[in-house]
């Protein structure tokens, strides 16, 4: 067993027990991503917290973070700007909601334009 082994077994109450063994494979649902026919994204302008600057906001993407991050950095890349994904959001520098909802549709995805 690993020396930090115990952090992995955290909360769990001490069998007295001598065979029992700390099953540490975890059950976690891994969130499987939906089609692009089935999202439903929303594509909006925010400026709160950017010291003014528009940053456009596509939110709503139900799925894996990979698979996230792979359609933020193809949206950036289209775009031609810098962005992030953060917090299940991609989020592009500058007001480019028409551009955004316009390369989301021709990929199959619903999206909207927000505010």
């Amino acid at each position: 067993m690993a020396k930090n082994d115990w952090k992995k077994r955290d909360g769990v109450v001490f069998s007295t027990n001598p065979d029992f063994k700390y099953d540490s494979t975890e059950s976690e649902d891994e969130i499987q991503t939906l089609p692009p026919e089935k999202q439903k994204l929303i594509v909006c302008i925010d400026r709160s917290g950017r010291a003014g600057k528009q940053v456009t906001l596509v939110k709503g993407f139900i799925g894996d973070d990979d698979d996230l991050s792979a359609l933020g950095k193809k949206l950036k890349t289209k775009c031609g700007v810098g962005g992030s994904v953060k917090d299940g959001e991609i989020i592009i520098q500058g007001d480019f909601r028409d551009k955004v909802v316009e390369l989301l549709t021709k990929d199959g995805y619903k999206a909207k334009r927000g505010n």
